[in-house]
């Protein structure tokens, strides 16, 4: 039988160390899910792994992808699934690691196909969005869809909206069409959480954020302002300094706007993998000792 080790956790709660120290174990490789560390052109402000850490481990899905260049969590999945395949000839065991809840989801259970939607549907939730904004498509997914609005990052238009359009269509909600049939797979998942208390939990982010401005950040960010329009680039961390830049905040505001809407995003992410069935949670300072343990044992003979 083949496993494949799943961590997962808010983001800052040190999923990235604890999944080397356990694909150094099993000698395997690490697929990540995390949807913006795909992203070439985008490193401090995603966290992508230190080059000494990805020297520790064989990583996959890191910096695969341009932020021209469309990519969707179905695109993901075929890819994903793909990659474990090989990975699963020579090794037993593989990581998934990742805080993206829907790509988590895609790679364990897989998704329905979802319906066509009509252009003109499409159209009409595009302009409207245009015309009213943001929370224009925050009202409708909330109305339509409250279970998927609870969990979908609520700043992202391009998700809002594609889950405005299916529910317009079908006069469904969209979290109806998720994963509807669970997909067979050919592995075994043995999943594990990392959490905090939110006090040390929001410390930890405040002080990620403050890392990555003294790396850089703004930099990077002022280099991708011309493209900010970008779905990829609807991302905490750029959105605000591209605010700043812009004249809406001014440095230190734009700061604190990253550390606030990184904290509700770390909220949004622990909603959605508290409902995740099977995970074994652990505090983050667990020894990486204590966890291997643990999946040596879930391990089925």
């Amino acid at each position: 039988m083949k496993h494949l080790i799943t961590i997962i956790g808010p983001t800052a709660i040190g999923k990235t160390a604890m999944a080397i120290k356990i694909a150094q174990h099993f000698n395997c490789g690490i697929i990540s899910c995390d949807s913006r560390q795909f992203y070439k052109e985008m490193s401090i402000g995603t966290a992508v792994p230190s080059l000494d850490e990805l020297a520790a481990a064989p990583h996959h899905f890191i910096h695969n992808k341009s932020i021209f260049e469309s990519y969707t969590v179905g695109d993901f999945e075929k890819e994903a699934i793909a990659k474990l395949d090989d990975l699963f000839k020579t090794n037993d065991y593989a990581v998934l690691v990742g805080g993206s809840g829907l790509y988590v989801d895609a790679i364990l259970k897989g998704f329905d196909t979802f319906p066509d939607v009509d252009p003109s549907v499409r159209e009409t939730v595009r302009e409207n969005y245009e015309q009213n904004g943001l929370r224009y498509l925050q009202d409708e997914l909330g109305l339509r869809d409250p279970d998927y609005f609870n969990k979908v990052d609520q700043n992202n238009p391009q998700r809002l909206m594609r889950a405005v359009e299916v529910s317009i269509q079908t006069g469904k909600p969209y979290s109806s069409f998720l994963a509807k049939n669970t997909t067979v797979r050919q592995f075994d998942p043995i999943i594990i959480g990392l959490e905090a208390d939110r006090p040390i939990l929001y410390e930890r982010i405040n002080q990620r954020v403050d890392i990555m401005i003294e790396q850089g950040l703004e930099d990077e960010a002022r280099k991708l302002l011309v493209h900010k329009n970008l779905n990829s680039l609807q991302t905490v961390g750029y959105r605000e300094l591209f605010s700043y830049f812009e004249g809406e905040f001014n440095r230190e505001q734009a700061i604190e706007e990253i550390k606030k809407n990184t904290r509700r995003f770390a909220k949004r992410q622990m909603t959605w993998f508290k409902r995740t069935p099977g995970v074994s949670w652990f505090d983050y300072k667990i020894e990486s000792s204590v966890v291997i343990d643990h999946v040596l044992t879930a391990i089925k003979p």
